[in-house]
């Protein structure tokens, strides 16, 4: 099956995360997952939400958001609404979530490191593309700390990517376009750490109940998809994460 875009069911669409993409920020980045673009920012705040003051421990946490002309048509701004959707509530999580999950939070003291994800054009795993390209800002903002004294080290314990996965037709396929997406069988966002460990898998059957079979072929798809992200973050960040393997199987 050759898709749309010309792609292969097993490929994904072209990656591109451009670092440094805003001068004020912590970290930045500008991650392009074919016609997907997602800005990633990480800033550092010095303290902690009330539940972690007096542990020791910093926190990660993540605010999503979709530009009004991200899409074809034009979306309402959720501040104009006055309260953040659910969709947007469970996405914030998700991210904050993934990445909490491979960084050693004891070390980085009562800091909150706060990632804003801007969509500003959506064809399909913006979510994903988010957690992808919010790795390689939180460690460029985690290098910097390091430069500047204020942690030993860098606290990363393994990468993290994501990419999504779905059936269209009958046929498993590798990182969906909103078109693809809009007619799935089943949906599915998988985030994966760098040596292959899974923070989370989110599979839902928009039409007929999908099998054991069925699943595990999907997340045998998306774990290819989600070593080449993770070589593309390796080959970016090369000597800023010395203890990552540029083979894409984390820590050494």
């Amino acid at each position: 099956m050759i898709r749309n875009d010309g792609r292969k069911p097993n490929e994904l669409r072209d990656c591109k995360i451009t670092r440094n993409y805003l001068k004020f920020a912590n970290g930045s980045v500008l991650i392009e997952m074919g016609y997907t673009k997602v800005i990633c920012t990480a800033t550092v705040e010095q303290k902690v939400p009330s539940f972690l003051q007096g542990t020791g421990r910093g926190w990660i946490t993540a605010e999503y958001s979709m530009l009004p002309r991200s899409s074809k048509s034009r979306i309402k701004r959720e501040s104009a609404a006055g309260k953040v959707g659910g969709r947007t509530h469970e996405i914030q999580r998700l991210i904050g979530r993934s990445l909490r999950a491979i960084v050693d939070l004891k070390t980085i003291g009562e800091r909150t490191i706060w990632i804003d994800c801007d969509v500003i054009q959506a064809d399909g795993g913006t979510r994903t593309a988010s957690i992808t390209g919010a790795f390689v800002a939180l460690v460029d903002t985690f290098k910097d700390m390091k430069d500047d004294g204020i942690i030993g080290g860098l606290p990363i314990m393994d990468s993290i990517a994501a990419v999504s996965v779905g059936v269209v037709d009958g046929i498993s396929l590798l990182d969906l376009t909103y078109e693809e997406d809009s007619k799935a069988d089943v949906d599915m966002n998988v985030i994966m750490t760098g040596g292959g460990k899974f923070v989370e898998v989110q599979g839902t059957a928009e039409a007929n109940p999908f099998s054991k079979e069925d699943m595990g072929k999907m997340v045998e798809l998306a774990s290819i998809g989600i070593e080449e992200l993770t070589r593309k973050q390796i080959e970016l960040l090369g000597t800023l994460t010395p203890t990552l393997s540029p083979a894409g199987r984390g820590l050494r």
